[in-house]
């Protein structure tokens, strides 16, 4: 017999990636984009996931445009908040593990050293503050659950820094890039196969997956032009040069500290990420 597995937020970024991992690996897969599944009808929710009684459920779905949040905060919240909180219910009522997809906002970025896990969370803005809210209804209604808090994502699918980058350097000679905040680039591939590792334990809490090492978007920049061959001028430039309507944090670096305990393969650096997506 083999598992079943449904995946919210099926046409994102992360979701896609997913779907395609989980169905090669012989899962037997569903997933659910906005069209098909709306997170925010409990009714709906609980119908599907009741219907397909799942083995796992991966919560990938997100409000995740973090400028627009700040103008539309009931929006992310009825999504990231409830919509979550739909998603454990259901998730909980057929016995299923669950994963619910974080984020380093749930940090203010004040620390000078990485983030574990066990890190007081003080999210700046509003997406943050409703992820943080989706991952407290996690902990409140399910028993089974693995919240993975990522950064900084890119891969094949959807709109990302590395495509924009890429697009840019074609386009113009110069380019400005933040270079006052750090973080953990995260390949969707290797986010995705962490997280099949994860499901196929019990070794239930709250993980920081990304992949190692650190830099800052300039650096990640300089990066993807140094790995594709592309010559354009960078120049680093302050946030403050680009204001935005949402904070960011400006240190999310992320230690593994759970990935480490639990004794789960090591993230790649990611240099040799990026390498291999801008290779492949």
């Amino acid at each position: 017999m083999s598992q079943k597995v449904l995946i919210t937020g099926a046409n994102g970024q992360l979701g896609k990636e997913l779907v395609e991992l989980f169905t090669e690996k012989g899962f037997e897969v569903y997933g659910f984009g906005r069209d098909k599944m709306d997170i925010t009808n409990q009714a709906q929710v609980q119908e599907i996931i009741g219907f397909v009684k799942p083995n796992i459920v991966i919560h990938s779905a997100a409000h995740t445009q973090v400028d627009l949040a700040e103008s539309e905060p009931e929006q992310a919240f009825l999504v990231n908040a409830y919509g979550t909180r739909n998603v454990a219910v259901a998730a909980e009522a057929v016995g299923a593990k669950l994963v619910y997809v974080s984020t380093d906002y749930v940090f203010d970025g004040t620390n000078d050293e990485p983030y574990n896990e066990f890190s007081p969370t003080s999210p700046l803005g509003v997406y943050g503050k409703s992820k943080l809210a989706g991952e407290q209804f996690v902990r409140d209604l399910h028993s089974k659950f693995f919240i993975v808090r990522t950064s900084w994502v890119y891969g094949k699918h959807g709109a990302n820094f590395v495509k924009t980058m890429l697009k840019l350097g074609k386009e113009r000679k110069e380019l400005s890039v933040v270079a006052d905040q750090r973080g953990c680039p995260t390949y969707t591939l290797d986010l995705a196969n962490a997280i099949l590792e994860l499901v196929d334990t019990q070794k239930y809490g709250v993980y920081h997956v990304s992949n190692s090492g650190d830099c800052s978007w300039y650096e990640f920049a300089k990066e993807i032009f140094n790995i594709s061959g592309i010559t354009v001028q960078i120049n680093p430039c302050t946030t403050g040069d680009f204001p935005r309507p949402a904070a960011r944090p400006s240190y999310s670096v992320f230690a593994h500290t759970a990935l480490y305990l639990n004794n789960f393969t090591k993230m790649r650096r990611w240099e040799d990420a990026l390498e291999d997506f801008l290779k492949s």
